[in-house]
């Protein structure tokens, strides 16, 4: 089973929906079976790196004061929480995220992507540490077992992955995703957002009574003579005589 997962490493409910979707396959009794790929997509684009200005004041532009963005981020860390996640949004640094979604491809090139998405969310959300700045990429990146002066030449190169990134965005586009996080089993069911562990199980289950019951191939052929080869032989079938 293929789940294949867009989302931004800034976005908090991406953090929290993927928490909620690893405890449905804590669950799952099938779960070696899944295989789970993220896809890169991002929020905005055009955000610069961080500058030193304080994240609130960041969410303030978009928001419209502080108060509000304030209000915000504690509606959705009490969200989190109840997902077992800290966030410390009075820490968190804004900043562009195309550099971690390229780091990213690399990393999967390595079979190290799913790790090192999980040290981005906890970078950004709990550290408080910036995940624009090459050098924390680079730690970060370590800590997962990529080795480091490839790292940070991936990095360098502004052009390496930046195709695969935007790939990512532009299937995206096709399958007319607007908001992350987005689930998508097996290119053909959706999930939307950070939904409860439940709605992840129910749909595991489902994939997986569709995979065990279903052909993959539905047979059209409409003569059972014709020609193949078999074990080796491939004799011409004799015609029926009439």
């Amino acid at each position: 089973m293929k789940v294949e997962i867009w989302s931004d490493i800034a976005c908090p409910f991406c953090y929290i929906g993927k928490t909620k979707l690893e405890e449905a396959l804590a669950d799952f009794p099938a779960k070696k079976q899944v295989n789970m790929e993220y896809k890169s997509y991002q929020l905005d684009p055009n955000a610069p790196l961080y500058e030193g200005r304080p994240y609130y004041d960041t969410l303030a532009d978009k928001f419209g004061s502080v108060e509000q963005a304030k209000q915000m981020t504690e509606n959705i860390a009490n969200h989190a929480k109840e997902a077992g996640l800290e966030f410390n949004f009075d820490q968190m640094k804004a900043t562009n995220t195309l550099d971690a979604h390229r780091l990213l491809h690399f990393a999967k090139a390595h079979e190290k992507a799913l790790e090192l998405k999980n040290q981005l969310f906890i970078a950004h959300f709990t550290d408080g540490k910036d995940i624009g700045d090459i050098n924390v990429l680079s730690e970060l990146a370590e800590s997962v077992g990529l080795n480091v002066a490839e790292t940070k030449k991936v990095l360098i190169d502004k052009t390496a992955y930046r195709d695969a990134v935007a790939f990512d965005v532009q299937e995206a586009q096709q399958f007319g995703i607007t908001g992350v996080p987005y689930f998508i089993f097996n290119r053909k069911y959706a999930i939307s957002g950070a939904q409860p562990k439940e709605a992840f199980f129910q749909a595991l289950e489902k994939i997986q009574a569709e995979e065990q019951t279903t052909s993959p191939f539905e047979t059209l052929n409409t003569d059972a003579n014709a020609a193949a080869c078999e074990d080796g032989n491939c004799e011409v079938p004799q015609s029926e005589e009439k």
